[in-house]
Parts: structure tokens; C-alpha cells; sequence
């Protein structure tokens, strides 16, 4: 399973998405599992983050990322700078 990192997309592109019209989501600078029971789109706003799939490489994201996670994909957050993202389940 892999997490797809769109960096610096255009803002025609975030248009045609609908980003500014998700929900959004904040988090404070913490370290957790998490599962993906449906597919995950994002936009980081604002922080940094290290996502640890079971058994894969980390992948470094966020401000200004678009990152589609996988459903089905187990794995650990690790927050290094508070988060603030649009988010959509597919």
C-alpha cells in the first residue's frame, strides 16, 4: 500500500478538487497508529508530519501536500508540527 504526495499543487487543481469546501481537521504535535478503513484525500494547511505505513518507509508530508491514503493501510502518525488539513473520505 502506498501514500500518494502531490507537493505544491496548483490552485486550479485544489479548484477543481472542491479542497476548500472538506472538512477540516487539526492536531496537536503527537504520535499515534491509525487505520484507513476508506480511502483519505488531504490538503495540509499547516505542520509537518511523518506517517509510517506497517512495515514500509516513512513518507514526510505536509504544508502546501496533497496526500491520498489508501484504504485498508495501517500505520503511525507521527506529528512534529501542530496540523491543520482539509480532509474527504472517498
Amino acid at each position: 500500500m502506498k501514500i500518494k504526495v502531490k507537493r505544491q499543487p496548483s490552485k486550479e487543481h485544489l479548484n477543481e478538487l472542491g479542497v476548500s469546501q472538506w472538512a477540516i481537521w487539526t492536531k496537536e504535535v503527537s504520535k499515534f497508529p491509525w487505520t484507513y478503513d476508506t480511502q483519505e484525500t488531504c490538503y495540509f494547511l499547516e505542520g509537518d508530519v511523518i506517517v509510517t505505513p506497517d512495515g514500509g518507509e516513512a513518507v514526510q508530508m505536509g504544508k502546501g501536500d496533497l496526500v491520498t491514503f489508501p484504504a485498508g493501510m495501517s500505520c503511525i502518525w507521527e506529528i512534529t508540527s501542530d496540523v491543520n488539513k482539509h480532509y474527504r473520505f472517498d
